[in-house]
């Protein structure tokens, strides 16, 4: 379920912090959040996808790390990133 070019700089160009910016938290956590939700649509038709679900759960910690890390170092970038996305409410 990888993110065509196109969706992935669009995401990048919304997200970024500077013009130079494409690995910034707020950057990674929109892309890993729109894999994720791809992937829980794919789990909705393939419910007995075990191998892809182990690949959902690794991606949703790595998001959660990244997140912890923004909400640490800057908890308004943390609080308007999460109001953008709609992942906490």
């Amino acid at each position: 379920m990888a993110l065509l070019r196109e969706e992935k700089q669009q995401i990048i160009n919304h997200f970024k912090t500077s013009e130079l910016d494409t690995g910034s938290s707020e950057v990674q956590i929109a892309l890993l959040t729109f894999r994720i939700k791809a992937l829980t649509e794919h789990f909705k038709e393939n419910k007995k996808d075990f191998h892809g679900r182990l690949g959902l759960v690794k991606l949703v910690n790595r998001r959660r790390k990244l997140l912890d890390y923004l909400k640490r170092s800057s908890s308004e970038r943390y609080t308007t990133l999460i109001k953008e996305l709609g992942i906490r409410k």
